[in-house]
């Protein structure tokens, strides 16, 4: 039994998340259904995490295992001539058959964008959200320093969320500007439903002087979702990347 390793890039604006689902487009059924086609089995592909409806991935990982004999440089080639253009498989890799995408999984790389034009865009739409209000970045760098290290996000996330603790630990967070677009970027060892999107959120808040950067170190330690931002719409996220080591 082989244990194969994808990393995957897909735009999620056809599709209802990651998450496989009997009677909604889903990336997990669709690229199960390109394998399926390629080797004749029914496999179970492991993410790194699921993504929301709308939610794209530039270096999403998943695994699946596997008795096929494709050769293991052609195996990325082979399942994306049965997919949708919208999903691509970027590198096929065989790995160690105890790899696992979501268990293994050190620290995973979000990205946020928006477009701070006036008149947004036509062409980048489901790819950025825009935000015409003038946004101050620099206000914006000096909130966004104060969720680096550990703490309790309780602040940051959507109702719902199933995971017992809501400690986290973020690694690095920044804010750059290329013209009319605002990135926001969150490397952590894990995150809570709609967190990153909670947060970019109460960034804005910050960008258009609502909430003074000082005030997030009080907004975490709070803990009380009613004083953080709005939950930015899907769009503009992005997973970027997904660490092992």
């Amino acid at each position: 039994m082989r244990n194969i390793k994808l990393v995957i890039e897909y735009d999620g604006k056809e599709f209802n998340g990651w998450q496989k689902q009997p009677t909604k487009l889903n990336i997990q059924g669709t690229i199960e259904q390109a394998i399926k086609s390629i080797t004749g089995e029914d496999v179970e592909l492991n993410a790194s995490g699921r993504t929301d409806a709308g939610v794209h991935a530039l270096g999403q990982v998943a695994n699946f295992k596997t008795n096929s004999q494709i050769p293991i440089e052609k195996f990325a080639i082979a399942i994306n001539s049965r997919l949708k253009k919208s999903i691509v498989i970027k590198k096929a890799e065989e790995v160690d058959e105890r790899f696992h995408s979501r268990l293994n999984c050190k620290r995973k790389t979000y990205r946020y964008i928006i477009n701070n034009s006036p008149y947004g865009t036509a062409i980048y739409r489901y790819l950025e959200t825009h935000i015409p209000q003038k946004l101050n970045v620099e206000k914006m760098k000096k909130a966004v320093k104060y969720f680096i290290g550990e703490h309790d996000f309780k602040a940051f996330k959507a109702s719902g969320t199933s995971s017992k603790s809501s400690v986290r630990t973020i690694y690095d967070a920044k804010i750059y500007q290329n013209g009319d677009k605002i990135y926001i970027e969150l490397t952590g060892n894990g995150f809570l439903y709609n967190m990153v999107r909670i947060i970019a959120g109460t960034l804005v808040e910050v960008g258009l002087e609502k909430i003074e950067p000082e005030k997030i170190e009080e907004i975490i330690k709070e803990g009380k979702r009613e004083n953080a931002g709005k939950t930015l719409p899907p769009n503009g996220l992005y997973l970027v990347d997904v660490k092992y080591e």
